[in-house]
C-alpha cells in the first residue's frame, strides 16, 4: 500500500501498513439485501487504485486526474462533461441515489501484491463500495480477483490483456478498455496494406499476462497475413535498458520489430531500437519497420521523434471530433491544461458507467449493479455505440488504428487516426480459444 492516500473528503491522511493479517471486511445489511460496504446516508466512497510509481506511472497520473474529474461531474461541479452526451440520462449531477461521491486513492506501484494490499485497505478500512484502476493487466487481474472475493464491483481501468475478460474474468469485474485480440484484428489489415504480406517479424514482449496475450494475438494475425515469426523474446517489466535484447535483432534476418511493450518500457525500447539504427536498415530488400500494437499519446510524447510513421492501435484519441469526445477533451483541458490520454478516457467512462448502473438499478448491491451493466448498450461516451457483453463483461466498440505523425503541430498532436475499425470486425465468440479456460461465475455481494 502507498504511504499515504486521500481521505474521502480529499484531506491527506497517513495510511496504516498492512502485513499478512488484515481486518475482516465490514458487512452492512438492510431489510432487502446484505452486501459489503453499503453507502452512508449522505455519501458513497469509490476507491481509485492507480500506479503512482513504477513503469506505468504516467498513465496512472492521468487516470487519477480523470477519476477526480468524474467525481466532480457526478457531484454537479464543472460543466458536466460526458454526462451531457451519455445516451443514458439517469445521472443528473446530484451524486448517486441522492448521495455525494467521495473517494480514496492508492498506489499500485505497478505491482500486483501492492495493488491488492492497497485495494484491500480501501475496502476494509475506508469502506470503498467500488474499486477501479489499472494500467497493468497483471494488477487488474489480481485486483479483480480480490474484489470478487470481497464482494465489491471492480471497474477495470487500462488493462489490455485478453485474460482480464478471458480466463481470469470474474462476475464482479467489468472492462470498458479494448483488448489484445482487438488490437491485432484492427491492425492486421493496415499492416498488410502498408507493408505487404511477406515480412519476417521479431517480437520483444513484456513478460507478464498482457505481453503474452498481445504477442499471441499479433503473431496470429500477422502470420495469417503470411508473415513469418522469426523470434519471440520476453523482457522484464520495467527493464529500463533494452540494448541486450535489441542487439540480436541486427543479425536475425528479421525486417520488422514488434514491440509488445507499454508505458516507459515502450518509450525506452523504441528509443534504443532507433539509436541502434534499426529504422535506417534494409533487410530482405525491405525498409526495416517497427510496430507498436498498443499506443498512447503519453507514450508518443515520451518517445518524441521516434514515433513518426509507426503504426499501432488505441482505445480512444483526443482528436476525435464526435460531440462526446470533444466534451471530455474540453472539460479535462479546462481542469488540467492539456488533453487527456486514452487511460484517462477509459477511467472517466468506467466511473460514469458504474454510477449510471447504480442509478438505473436503484441499488448499490454489487449484484444489482452487475445486472444493470450486463448487456447494456450505450452511446455518447466517445467510442460510438458500445455493448457491455453479458457473457464476459467486455465492452465491444470501434477500434482506432493510429500512426505517429510526421509533422505534428504541437507537443500533444503526435498521433493521427488512420483507420476506424468497426466493432463487428473485432468481435469474437465468448469461447474463442484465446479467451478460453475461465468461468465468469456468480456475482458475489460479499455478505
Amino acid at each position: 500500500m502507498s504511504k499515504s492516500n486521500f481521505s474521502r473528503r480529499g484531506v491527506l491522511k497517513t495510511g496504516a501498513a498492512f502485513g499478512g493479517v488484515l481486518a475482516a471486511p465490514t458487512f452492512f445489511t438492510s431489510a432487502a439485501n446484505a452486501f459489503t460496504n453499503a453507502p452512508g446516508a449522505s455519501s458513497v466512497t469509490f476507491g481509485f487504485n492507480v500506479p503512482q510509481s513504477g513503469a506505468y506511472a504516467d498513465e496512472g497520473a492521468d487516470e487519477l486526474r480523470a477519476y477526480q474529474l468524474a467525481v466532480k461531474h457526478l457531484n454537479g461541479e464543472g460543466d458536466g462533461g460526458m454526462l451531457n452526451t451519455f445516451s443514458s440520462r439517469a445521472l443528473d449531477g446530484t451524486g448517486i441515489l441522492g448521495r455525494k461521491v467521495e473517494y480514496v486513492t492508492g498506489d499500485t506501484q505497478t505491482k500486483s501484491d501492492a495493488a491488492r494490499a492497497s485495494a484491500r485497505s480501501m475496502i476494509e478500512q475506508d469502506g470503498a463500495i467500488m474499486i477501479t484502476g489499472g494500467s497493468s493487466s497483471g494488477v487488474a487481474v489480481a485486483v479483480q480477483g480480490l474484489c470478487q472475493e470481497a464482494g465489491v464491483i471492480f471497474m477495470a481501468g487500462l488493462t489490455h490483456s485478453n485474460d482480464t475478460t478471458g480466463k481470469d474474468k470474474k462476475a464482479n469485474g467489468f472492462r470498458h478498455f479494448f483488448n489484445a485480440y482487438m488490437s491485432a484484428a484492427a491492425l492486421a489489415p493496415v499492416l498488410s496494406a502498408n507493408y505487404g504480406n511477406d515480412r519476417k517479424a521479431y517480437h520483444l514482449t513484456a513478460d507478464y499476462t498482457w505481453g503474452w496475450t498481445q504477442e499471441e494475438s499479433i503473431a496470429a494475425a500477422t502470420e495469417n497475413l503470411g508473415w513469418e515469426t522469426i523470434n519471440k523474446v520476453r523482457t522484464p517489466l520495467g527493464a529500463g535498458d533494452f540494448s541486450q535484447y535489441i542487439t540480436p535483432i541486427l543479425n536475425s534476418g528479421a525486417d520488422t520489430l514488434i514491440l509488445n511493450h507499454y508505458g516507459n518500457d515502450m518509450v525506452n525500447s523504441l528509443t534504443q531500437a532507433v539509436q541502434f539504427g534499426l529504422r535506417d536498415r534494409q533487410v530482405n530488400g525491405k525498409d526495416f519497420q517497427i510496430v507498436v500494437p498498443l499506443y498512447s499519446r503519453l507514450m508518443a510524447q515520451g518517445a518524441g521523434e521516434n514515433v513518426k510513421g509507426i503504426f499501432g492501435s488505441t482505445n480512444w484519441h483526443w482528436s476525435l471530433q464526435d460531440e462526446a469526445s470533444q466534451a471530455f477533451v474540453r472539460a479535462f483541458g479546462q481542469e488540467y491544461g492539456f488533453p487527456p490520454s486514452q487511460a484517462a478516457h477509459t477511467c472517466y467512462v468506467q466511473t460514469l458507467l458504474y454510477a449510471d448502473a447504480v442509478q438505473r438499478g436503484g441499488d448499490f448491491n454489487p449484484c444489482a449493479v452487475a445486472e444493470a451493466l450486463e448487456g447494456f448498450e450505450f452511446d455518447g461516451m466517445g467510442n460510438g455505440p458500445t455493448l457491455y457483453r453479458a457473457a464476459d463483461h467486455q465492452c465491444f466498440k470501434d477500434v482506432l488504428v493510429v500512426k505517429g505523425k510526421d509533422n505534428p503541430s504541437n507537443q500533444f498532436d503526435l498521433l493521427e487516426v488512420v483507420d476506424v475499425t468497426p466493432a463487428d470486425q473485432v468481435t469474437y465468440a465468448p469461447d474463442h480459444p484465446m479467451f478460453a479456460g475461465g468461468e465468469l461465475g456468480e456475482c458475489n455481494p460479499g455478505a
